[in-house]
């Protein structure tokens, strides 16, 4: 198989049609899988996904769990499991990632990533611009700014930068024959986790064209992972703490740096409580 299409989906009822539906127009000189998992949605997202299934046979692959992977506790750890168990069930050289409430608007998309990837074998990841919309009206804008860098390496990302949505990625399936890190399951920012595994296999690069849409509403988890939530800010410092012992401090005055900013931010956190 060449590529999977990894879908987690979670009480997407009102969105998981359009992204099945960007998906399977996908036009490819090449196989693909689609692989879903639904982690016990109580709304009427798993019958969407069969009649899918039905409408599609031998092209959709679906785990339609009927209780919740969790682990419900910490908040910030929600849907990690039903994740990291969707990873491991793909199957094709290259994984393209899309939660179940975004969806690719260019149907070439897929074609123009794996040719990039194919004829860049130095390269682990391939993403490209997004539009970011939101629920409640605010104006649309662009994920990527326009002077995004065509190469990235992982030290951009251990610098803290993040300028790739997940529904963007097209990466080689590292985790088909290789456990995920120790430190991976610690970390609340379980995309941020899969990333860093991913970049620390090759660079990654950048297609500045708009190839899907990413949707930020109130049940996003991006409003748990928060600059305001405690917790998650002490999760991320140890998860960069972490990454430096993996990485053998190749990139220590990298992360010295990165780890010095969270530091800052957990210091302002306690003022302000002590002042309330």
């Amino acid at each position: 198989m060449k590529l999977s299409v990894c879908v987690p989906a979670y009480n997407h009822e009102k969105y998981i049609a359009q992204m099945l539906d960007g998906a399977l127009m996908q036009q490819t000189d090449f196989p693909f899988e689609i692989v879903i998992g639904d982690d016990a949605s109580t709304d009427r997202t798993p019958d969407i996904i069969r009649q899918y299934i039905a409408r599609n046979p031998g092209r959709i692959r679906a785990f339609l769990h009927t209780e919740n992977q969790g682990p419900k506790e910490p908040r910030e750890f929600a849907g990690r499991n039903n994740v990291l168990q969707l990873l491991k069930a793909c199957q094709g050289e290259y994984v393209a990632m899309c939660e179940g409430d975004d969806y690719w608007t260019d149907p070439l998309k897929l074609q123009k990533q794996v040719d990039f990837l194919d004829k860049n074998p130095d390269f682990a990841i391939c993403h490209h611009n997004m539009l970011v919309t939101y629920e409640d009206g605010s104006d649309s804008h662009s994920f990527n700014a326009p002077d995004q860098k065509q190469v990235s390496t992982i030290e951009d990302i251990l610098e803290d930068k993040w300028f790739m949505a997940t529904a963007s990625w097209v990466y080689r399936n590292h985790f088909l024959n290789n456990d995920f890190a120790e430190w991976h399951a610690k970390a609340a920012a379980g995309d941020w986790a899969v990333m860093i595994q991913l970049a620390a296999q090759g660079n990654i690069g950048y297609i500045p064209e708009t190839m899907g849409v990413y949707r930020k509403h109130s049940a996003g988890l991006s409003n748990v992972h928060s600059q305001t939530n405690r917790n998650f800010l002490l999760n991320r410092k140890q998860m960069f703490e972490n990454v430096d012992q993996w990485l053998n401090y190749r990139y220590h005055e990298t992360i010295e740096k990165t780890l010095i900013k969270y530091e800052r931010q957990l210091s302002d956190l306690e003022k302000i409580g002590s002042s309330n």
